[in-house]
């Protein structure tokens, strides 16, 4: 697998660091404050799980199958989630084709994101898709993004199609859920061609009010 470069990416209200183990705290701090709100999500609690939560993704970017993220809050600098592009896909592209070879994925998903009690219901998860989806979509060139959810989840799947997010159906015992049972996923999608306008719709949702 060819290895993804790491970079900050900076939006209106928020930073997205590269994950690493120098997050580990901020992020058991951020999941400790209500972790009732992992209902749907498999978020770790405490700093020892934190930091084999980071291990793991570090790994996987290490391999070239996933970009992990640190949200931090451009206002005071504090940690208040992750989220990142993964199960990033490299097709067989015949030779003398355009895709042929390229070092960045052709599809991927956005997941893995939680967000600390303060910043749910805030411009800060519109703000995080926007530069995800930019990255994914203005710099890899990716065909299509992915985000799937805990079918149960109503208020994560409102959010995704609030977003512009296509439903495509239920993946039946496509995951293991939170609570280890064989969850089925909402999946959602973005194409290429519809980026443009889903891009527009987030700006406007960042504008001030």
């Amino acid at each position: 697998m060819n290895r993804i470069v790491d970079q900050t990416l900076t939006g209106r209200y928020i930073r997205l660091e590269p994950l690493g183990r120098q997050h580990a705290e901020g992020l058991a701090a951020a999941s400790a404050v209500d972790p009732s709100l992992y209902r749907w999500s498999p978020v770790p609690q405490g700093v020892g799980e934190m930091v084999r939560y980071i291990d793991r993704a570090m790994a996987w970017r290490e391999a070239g199958t996933a970009l992990p993220f640190a949200i931090v809050s451009l206002g005071d600098n504090t940690v208040i989630g992750s989220t990142r592009l993964w199960d990033l896909e490299r097709w067989a592209w015949p030779e003398g084709h355009a895709r042929h070879r390229l070092p960045t994925p052709d599809v991927c998903e956005i997941g893995y994101t939680w967000l600390t009690k303060s910043a749910v219901r805030t411009p800060v998860n519109t703000d995080a898709k926007l530069l995800l989806l930019t990255h994914a979509f203005e710099v890899w060139e990716v065909l299509r993004v992915c985000l799937h959810t805990d079918a149960r989840n109503d208020r994560s799947r409102a959010a995704i199609a609030r977003i512009g997010g296509t439903f495509e159906g239920i993946l039946r015992a496509h995951r293991m859920a939170s609570d280890f049972t064989a969850r089925d996923s909402a999946r959602f999608s973005i194409m290429a061609a519809e980026w443009p306008d889903v891009k527009a719709k987030l700006a406007t949702m960042l504008l001030p009010r």
